[in-house]
């Protein structure tokens, strides 16, 4: 052990030992009174040597007593444990030679019987120096040798056999104590350097978790700063690769665009992951528990998987259920498509099932596969963000090992228990336990198809806000391309000056969320509504994932989606809060989306 455990060693030690001063000073004290009362009425020592020992006895008491009280009023200089254990054992040497030498001192030597008397108080006191010092060997010693010394010589020299036998047996029982105080003090110093190691533990293990929660901040952070550069040229992007598809362009020009709108959704979908990872972290998506079969979803989970595993020559299937759970279905959907699309990344021959089974008040839903399979020290790693087994060339068509991390987070968000059985070679099964339900199923929401809008039905003036200039000119093209009207705009001062007096009100406005000056969308949305004096559906679109400033976006109550948008939800999100009209604000961010 260090030195510095060394010395908690010792610490612990002197703390222990005056921890028994007062009982055994007081317990001493009235014992030498009771023996010294004993023996003047007996005749068997004067009242003056009865006086002196009495006198000596309780001086030395009170000057232990004394400096066990400023050990207590000490405080933490009692850490500086030497002068304090120097004093101690000074005092228990004092204390020893005193009863040791005065109750033999005391009784006169006619009086044979009632020196035996005072042996055994000796003989007491020899004992009890175990419990008493016994934590902190020096102290011990020095009682022991203080206390042992003069009646010992006294006892073989006296002159007869039977005090001869006496001092040779006490000096046995000395040995015999000394033993048993070196036992007694090994233990508690052992007992003590296992809890101090415990503490350590714990200590260590506190500073890990700290570094490890400061470390996490600072990667949020990192991730925050770094997705909301990044995501503002991806989205840019994505925006004018879907206004160009509205041109004329040769086949081979329009592969190209193809190329580059597929390195757009790649990219699309680890900015997507890794909001879905902030938002849940930041704690800001909600709950919606609610009734719903189980068969729809697992349905329309495997038709969307069907082509992917079709094309690698895997079987997936599901089995037919009439099972009712209760939880959140969008959320429990995000959960099973996770396992599925993670069942078949990894199956490269074989099947993929999925099925469920009643357990108890529960539902089991399983997804079973014959794939590659987990080493059962793989087993939780896969649950950590960005870890793949086998794809240390981080090829992405195996995605970006975000799917698994999040739907740990959602299971536990759930509180739905999540299992995995794995036999590598051979295939692996996730289980999810999911609550069942005696209500009546809900509507399945999800499966209602959303109307598409003509283009010759897009209409309406649709206003732009966005810091970012590239973002201005592609949202101007794809929207106009759409068959919108588009002002666009840095700022809220920028839009009313080329708003000017036209008094045609806007169907909508767009914003992102984070503008120059610290403005915020949802600041200007309210602002440009004021102008207008009608409730406007607002959309915010931002490429911010810092925990508190989605929470702030969302707080606003307007629609918010997170940049890159593809442009497919974008222009169902717009077509649906025109369609709304003035309430469309209140529709929030789409539910589900973690």
């Amino acid at each position: 052990m260090s030195t510095r455990g060394e010395d908690a060693v010792r610490i612990e030690q002197v703390r222990s030992i005056y921890r028994t001063a007062i009982p055994g000073i007081t317990t001493t004290l009235f014992t030498v009174f009771v023996l010294t009362c004993g023996l003047v009425y007996m005749d068997a020592t004067t009242q003056t040597r009865a006086i002196v020992f009495l006198s000596i006895m309780f001086v030395q008491s009170i000057a232990r007593l004394a400096m066990f009280r400023a050990y207590l009023r000490a405080g933490r200089p009692r850490l500086n444990w030497r002068p304090w254990a120097f004093w101690y054992t000074v005092g228990t040497f004092l204390g020893g030679a005193t009863l040791g030498t005065g109750c033999i001192w005391m009784v006169a030597s006619e009086h044979t019987e009632l020196q035996l008397i005072a042996l055994l108080v000796i003989f007491a006191c020899t004992g009890g120096a175990v419990g008493a010092f016994g934590a902190y060997m020096p102290a011990f010693f020095a009682f022991l040798g203080a206390i042992a010394l003069y009646p010992a010589v006294w006892l073989l020299t006296y002159g007869d056999g039977l005090h001869m036998t006496i001092g040779l047996l006490f000096i046995l029982w000395a040995l015999t104590v000394a033993e048993q105080a070196r036992r007694t003090s090994t233990q508690f110093v052992e007992t003590v350097r296992l809890r101090l190691q415990n503490e350590y533990l714990v200590e260590d293990l506190r500073r890990e978790k700290a570094l490890a929660e400061e470390a996490n901040v600072a990667k949020s952070r990192f991730l925050a700063a770094a997705s909301h550069d990044l995501r503002q040229p991806v989205h840019a992007l994505s925006v004018l690769v879907g206004a160009l598809r509205a041109h004329d362009m040769n086949k081979e020009a329009r592969g190209l665009l193809d190329y580059v709108d597929g390195s757009v959704r790649a990219l699309s979908g680890l900015f997507g992951g890794l909001l879905d990872i902030s938002r849940l972290d930041a704690g800001v998506v909600a709950v919606h528990r609610t009734a719903f079969a189980l068969q729809p979803i697992i349905e329309r989970v495997c038709r969307d998987f069907s082509s992917q595993a079709r094309a690698k020559g895997v079987h997936l299937r599901s089995r037919a259920t009439r099972a009712v759970v209760q939880s959140d279905p969008m959320l429990f959907e995000r959960i099973l498509r996770n396992i599925v699309s993670n069942a078949v990344t990894y199956t490269d021959r074989g099947k993929v099932l999925v099925g469920c089974r009643r357990h108890g008040p529960g539902v089991r839903v399983q997804v079973r596969d014959t794939g590659r399979g987990i080493a059962e020290s793989e087993q939780q790693r896969v649950f950590q963000e960005f870890y793949q087994i086998g794809n240390s060339e981080r090829d992405r068509t195996r995605g970006v090992g975000l799917g698994l991390a999040i739907v740990k987070r959602l299971t536990t968000l759930l509180n739905h228990p999540l299992t995995l059985q794995s036999w590598p070679g051979k295939g692996t099964c996730f289980t999810l336990e999911v609550p069942s339900s005696s209500l009546t199923a809900s509507p399945d929401i999800a499966a209602i198809p959303i109307p598409e809008i003509p283009l010759e039905e897009a209409r309406g003036l649709i206003l732009v806000v966005d810091d970012e200039l590239a973002i201005q000119t592609a949202m101007q093209a794809l929207l106009q391309s759409w068959g919108y009207s588009v002002i666009a705009a840095g700022t809220c001062e920028e839009i009313l000056e080329k708003i000017g007096s036209r008094p045609q009100v806007p169907a909508l406005i767009i914003c992102g969320y984070r503008l120059r000056d610290g403005e915020t969308g949802s600041a200007v949305i309210e602002r440009l509504r004021g102008e207008y004096n009608d409730s406007i559906p607002g959309m915010l679109i931002t490429g911010d994932t810092a925990p508190d400033r989605i929470k702030e976006a969302q707080a606003s109550g307007y629609l918010l989606l997170h940049k890159p948008v593809p442009n497919a939800r974008l222009r169902t999100a717009i077509a649906g809060l025109i369609r709304e009209g003035p309430s469309g604000h209140e529709i929030g961010e789409q539910h589900g989306a973690a």
